[in-house]
């Protein structure tokens, strides 16, 4: 039976969108939510003819939003659900060949993509709720809008939400990388001044009423109520004040749904009410129920898919905890999981205005007005604030070569792609050439993180995929086991899990194991000091990642298995996360990619020397100091890496200088990747490490050679002025790389400081020069200056001075001319001295001197020095 839709205010502008979309292809819809533009749009495009023959694809951030709009849609175009609308998530397929109106998630249109790079079949694509900036619905945009230019001009792309910023978008896709054709067919009319408009964007005002907000009249204290608790108050006083109509409760997940549903049933004031969960891992019957109408008023009680992208009819009360679980990289574990978090202003607007869709109504905020301005105005894009690692490699298999010119809308932080880059090669899924892998378009079928569909796909091939599984889910949640809970509870913990295992996990499942089989009871599970919610929570996730395999067609049954096997696979899945123990006795540790940590008190694998470690979390320390705590330990072994990674274990020689003995050491390092696993020592060191080792602390200061004297700088000195001035001569510069290179000849042989301390200097320094070269050095920089009197003065060279000689006045007598040298192109400077030795004049032009100043100071040196021939 047809159900006819009320007339929603997105037909206000049905026409523009018609007509916008006819000739750009490009759409920005702007419209509040309930305005019924993610159930009347594919709608239109459908009365219209722009589908052709074509499927209208509506892309949903959430599975339950995409099921129940297809049924809304479905329901009121009187269609059977699954043939003309249907709708397609992780796991379920309501679709056939005669669907034209398809809603889906952001993933399953990615997958589509890589499998069809030209999406065949597909008309349209309206990205519904965009403001929440999925990681897959950017990603998505991105490669839909590359298709339309490269291969699908025809192709209608529309960017749907509540609350945007329609001129970032705007901006994003008119920028065309490659010219569309448009359909010379199709001339709606519209102003002239839009014509050749590459995007356009609409707005449609929607139907709004006030909505009255209120806040706690002050800040929780440090021991707050629940935020059940509190929304069981905001429900009583609701009813208490006569106020008629259903309520919208948001709380975070599942577990706090349960307890908000359970404190207002034990109202009196609840009696009348229909009180009703919704979030995605309900029963398709029980979501129905939620949004479905009913003669008596109901409390419906949400996940934030009631913020935008279903509309629950009838709410007049909106009691918001303030809260959601928002997907967030966890470095502690390597993995994007749904941390508890605060809402940002905009999603709790989003939230309060469901009060007001059909009548004025109000909107009671668990938290106060100062708490509420120093919220973040809005949320970070998921782009900002999630592993890459998944979505790069998507991109990868879809043909992306160079991911710093893919077409973002935000790009992301270089390091967070780096980061998923490397993962993404330590995994196997990338080749060295940052190319995907066979094994990495396996692990693309799995929806899941590539850490996880690694190890699943390891897991198939020993026969593990139930342990496995049951694995990736311990990882996903909080600790399960609680710290500290005194010597009672680890004994008993000992007695009934085991002290002693090769893999911390094997505790943890046996802990699990303990607590499933006790119904997840508070009592037995606090004997052992397991975490009871957290146990219970990880039931569903073992159950999903199951199905996961099991889709994929892996043998998901229990069996008896080696322990060996499922440390194999989890080491596939962490090996960016091995570890060596430094020595023994210690629980510190150094791991690949250059990082240290502590592996944690209570490990069972704490005498392993090499390990993985399934978890890394910083703590606080005194003095603002931070500890790398190392936890979920595996023991392995060298073999295996042998045996799984054999490109990145190397055996190289490490050669380094020991400034305490003041020698060479040498060692046989084995490492996988940056990772040193074993050294055994090699003596005596290879004699090339070894002389540049001694030479670097020799040029660095740290070593003196005692031999290298006022000789040998005067020797250099010489060479470089020739250098300076006589270039004819082509004698070889000594660089400073030149000089390493000597003095790394000087220490040949040796493996120690006192192997050179007294060597010879000169002789080694001098051999950088042939014979007939230092003949020429000798004739042209000579160490002695023969004097036209017969004296054979030293010649002084030093940096930055001129070449000079130091002579009693009496020695240079007969002596009229400044000596030159370098072939008579530098001359040298005369440092003339009494008979005491003392200066009386430095000169570089002697003749003048005899001239003009020795006439004047003649009489007074005579007189100082008379026992001298004074001519």
């Amino acid at each position: 039976m047809r159900v006819m839709p009320e007339r929603l205010p997105i037909y206000e502008i049905e026409n523009d969108i018609v007509a916008q979309l006819a000739a750009t292809k490009r759409l920005v819809l702007q419209a509040p939510t309930g305005s019924g533009k993610s159930t009347q749009v594919p709608q239109m495009l459908l009365k219209h003819g722009l589908l052709g023959n074509g499927q209208c694809v509506v892309l949903q951030p959430r599975r339950l939003a995409a099921r129940l709009l297809a049924s809304r849609v479905a329901s009121e175009l009187g269609v059977q659900l699954g043939r003309e609308v249907g709708y397609q998530v992780r796991f379920e397929n309501y679709t056939s060949t005669a669907t034209r109106i398809k809603f889906e998630t952001e993933g399953i249109l990615l997958r589509q993509l890589i499998a069809d790079p030209t999406l065949r079949g597909v008309s349209a694509i309206l990205f519904d709720e965009f403001h929440e900036r999925h990681l897959y619905g950017d990603i998505t945009l991105a490669r839909a809008l590359d298709i339309q230019e490269q291969h699908r001009p025809d192709l209608l792309i529309v960017v749907m939400s509540a609350t945007l910023n329609a001129g970032e978008l705007e901006a994003y896709l008119s920028e065309r990388r490659t010219p569309i054709r448009l359909d010379a067919d199709r001339n709606l009319k519209r102003a002239d001044s839009e014509i050749g408009a590459p995007c356009s964007v609409l707005r449609s005002e929607g139907r709004t009423f006030p909505v009255d907000i209120k806040y706690l009249p002050h800040r929780l204290g440090s021991n707050p109520p629940t935020p059940w608790e509190l929304a069981a108050d905001a429900f009583c006083d609701f009813v208490n004040s006569g106020e008629k109509g259903d309520v919208l409760v948001f709380m975070p997940g599942g577990f706090e749904i349960s307890q908000t549903i359970a404190a207002i049933r034990n109202l009196s004031e609840s009696r009348g009410y229909l009180v009703l969960p919704l979030h995605g891992e309900l029963s398709p019957r029980d979501q129905d129920a939620a949004v479905s109408r009913y003669d008596q008023p109901k409390v419906v009680v949400s996940t934030n898919v009631a913020e935008t992208s279903v509309t629950i009819d009838g709410v007049r009360l909106v009691i918001d905890s303030g809260l959601a679980r928002i997907a967030r990289y966890d470095a502690n574990r390597g993995i994007n999981t749904l941390l508890i978090e605060k809402i940002s202003q905009a999603s709790s607007d989003q939230r309060a205005g469901r009060a007001g869709r059909t009548a004025p109504g109000s909107c009671m905020r668990l938290w106060s007005r100062s708490e509420h301005d120093e919220r973040a105005p809005q949320e970070l894009p998921e782009i900002k604030r999630l592993d890459l690692s998944e979505v790069v490699l998507t991109l990868k298999a879809a043909g992306v070569e160079d991911l710093r010119t893919f077409r973002w809308l935000e790009k992301p932080d270089e390091i967070s792609l780096t980061h998923a880059e490397e993962l993404l090669t330590d995994l196997g899924a990338l080749d060295h050439a940052g190319c995907i892998s066979p094994i990495g378009r396996k692990m693309l079928a799995f929806p899941t993180h590539p850490r996880y569909s690694r190890m699943l796909l390891a897991a198939a091939e020993y026969g593990c995929v139930h342990q496995a599984c049951l694995v990736a889910a311990l990882t996903q949640g909080r600790d399960l086991l609680l710290r500290g809970g005194g010597k009672e509870v680890q004994n008993d913990r000992d007695d009934l899990l085991g002290e002693k295992a090769t893999s911390d996990f094997w505790i943890l499942m046996r802990a699990w194991t303990f607590a499933s089989k006790n119904q997840f009871r508070l009592d037995a599970c606090r004997r052992l000091g397991i975490h009871a919610v957290t146990a219970k929570q990880v039931g569903p996730l073992f159950e999903q990642f199951l199905r996961i395999a099991k889709d994929e067609g892996l043998d998901t049954a229990p069996r008896e298995i080696k322990d060996e096997a499922l440390q194999k696979c989890i080491l596939i899945g962490f090996s960016d996360r091995v570890a060596r123990r430094m020595d023994q006795g210690t629980l510190r540790c150094e791991l690949v990619h250059g990082r240290r940590g502590v592996l944690a008190r209570e490990s069972v694998v704490d005498k392993s020397e090499l390990l993985v470690v399934a978890e890394i979390r910083e703590v606080g320390g005194r003095d603002n100091e931070v500890n790398t705590i190392l936890s979920i330990a595996t023991a392995i072994e060298v073999d295996w890496l042998r045996e799984f990674f054999p490109e990145d274990i190397k055996s190289e020689v490490h050669v380094q200088w020991d400034a305490q003995v003041k020698r060479v050491l040498a060692a046989e390092l084995l490492r996988f990747r940056d990772l040193a696993l074993a050294a055994k020592r090699i003596d005596p060191p290879p004699a090339e490490a070894a002389a540049r080792l001694l030479a670097d602390e020799i040029v660095a200061g740290r070593l003196l050679l005692p031999n290298w004297d006022h000789s040998v700088e005067q020797w250099l000195q010489r060479l470089r002025l020739l250098c300076q001035h006589c270039a004819d001569l082509q004698l070889p510069a000594i660089t400073d790389d030149d000089k390493k290179a000597i003095i790394e000849q000087l220490c040949h042989g040796a493996v120690s400081y006192k192997d050179i301390k007294e060597r010879k200097v000169k002789p080694v320094v001098m051999s950088w020069l042939s014979h007939p070269q230092r003949e020429l050095l000798d004739k042209h920089a000579p160490e002695r200056l023969t004097l036209s009197n017969g004296r054979t003065p030293k010649v002084s060279y030093e940096e930055g001075r001129a070449p000079f000689i130091s002579l009693r006045i009496q020695e240079l007598y007969n002596v009229t001319q400044t000596p030159k040298i370098a072939l008579g192109r530098v001359p040298v400077t005369v440092h003339i001295l009494t008979p005491g030795m003392k200066p009386i004049q430095v000169t570089s032009d002697l003749g003048n001197f005899w001239r003009e100043h020795y006439p004047k100071i003649k009489s007074e040196l005579q007189r100082k020095y008379p026992k001298h021939e004074w001519r």
